[in-house]
């Protein structure tokens, strides 16, 4: 059993150049490492794992209102060839072992700097699913963001550039996943505690028009930064 000191914390306001520069050059140690060797037990963030299986248990279990399923299936599809449009241009990208849930609610900082907390969703996969989580406003906005962390990562670990064609890729993954995540607990009596909205008309009507706007955001080209090899 591991043991590691105590870090209290309050969650980041990350608005100005340079928190996103601290952040990135955290990022960068923590892939630094992370690269060193590959996870043994964990998942890779796949297109099959994230995408293709979760969508699949979605609509094996009738987890969909009836009325809706066609709409999702046809989406859905859609959404996982536009995918794997993505990876194509990206390339083949280095896999390292990642933090993998890394937003803002996951950070914790103290006078020192920023820390990280929730690693349960640690797993191996691209190092830009660790980046755009952070990012968040206009086009322009994400683009200084970006810009300022990978000011901060490069200082510690080179980054691929091609992968900035996930982005978009990435976080259509993550909306199918997180469905198909509260699904399977939803036997859980917390679950619909906590999750009301979850399994309603109303909650599938807005997934299927939120991956048909994911559709035509990963057709337009991706974030650009300034920031070179």
């Amino acid at each position: 059993m591991l043991f590691f000191p105590s870090k209290s914390g309050r969650v980041p306001e990350i608005q100005d150049y340079e928190t996103f520069e601290w952040l990135g050059r955290l990022i960068g140690r923590l892939h630094a490492v992370g690269a060193l060797r590959a996870y043994q037990a964990r998942p890779t963030l796949s297109i099959e794992n994230f995408g293709v299986e979760p969508s699949t248990y979605l609509l094996e279990h009738n987890i969909i209102p009836p009325e809706l399923v066609d709409a999702y299936q046809t989406t859905v599809n859609q959404a996982l060839a536009q995918i794997q449009r993505c990876y194509q241009q990206a390339g083949d990208s280095q896999y390292l072992r990642l933090h993998g849930d890394c937003y803002p609610g996951n950070m914790l900082w103290h006078d020192d700097g920023p820390h990280f907390v929730d690693f349960d969703d640690s797993r191996m996969g691209p190092a830009v699913q660790d980046l755009w989580l952070i990012l968040n406003g206009s086009r322009q906005e994400r683009l200084l963001q970006l810009d300022a962390l990978l000011q901060g990562y490069t200082t510690f670990y080179d980054f691929d550039h091609r992968e900035l064609y996930l982005i978009e890729a990435l976080r259509t993954l993550r909306l199918i996943h997180y469905s198909a995540w509260l699904a399977r607990r939803w036997n859980d009596p917390a679950f619909p505690n906590a999750f009301p909205w979850f399994n309603t008309l109303d909650y599938w009507q807005k997934r299927i028009e939120e991956l048909a706007e994911q559709i035509e955001l990963m057709q337009e080209q991706p974030l650009m930064t300034m920031i070179v090899p």
